[in-house]
């Protein structure tokens, strides 16, 4: 089982990382904007990455949750940098997402294999969260 769930955070993290690079694109206004979003874009991928593995390996409720309230905390950062309503509504939704996941982790016990369908489910919208905040960042 445990093994399962480390496939799960390479296969995420694989996708995660292909859909970065092919997220590629102009933003919704400009240099400057495309700049800014293209920073946006990177932060994102990371606290994405971050969530994912750190759902997949976790073991310890209280510690997971904490990680993730300071993943949040990093997504009210970056959408302190943004200047588009777009944006801004796909980090909500990013932190959404995140805050959700803590439900999970608050659920799981170091002696007990965590539900592989709560985990999947938590990861998947995470993921999704952040390919639509890069989907708006490219202006589609």
């Amino acid at each position: 089982m445990h093994r399962l769930i480390k496939t799960t955070a390479v296969v995420f993290a694989g996708a995660l990382l292909l859909s970065g690079c092919a997220a590629g694109g102009d933003s919704a206004g400009g240099d400057s904007a495309s700049s800014a979003c293209e920073t946006a874009r990177v932060a994102v991928r990371g606290i994405s990455n971050g969530a994912q593995n750190t759902l997949a390996t976790a073991t310890d409720a209280a510690e997971t949750v904490d990680y993730l309230d300071g993943l949040e905390t990093r997504v009210s950062d970056v959408a302190a940098t943004v200047d588009n309503e777009k944006l801004t509504t796909a980090l909500g939704t990013l932190s959404s997402a995140i805050d959700d996941a803590k439900d999970y982790a608050a659920t799981l016990k170091a002696d007990v294999e965590p539900d592989p369908e709560a985990l999947a489910a938590a990861q998947t919208k995470i993921q999704e969260a952040a390919t639509a905040f890069n989907t708006v960042c490219a202006g589609e």
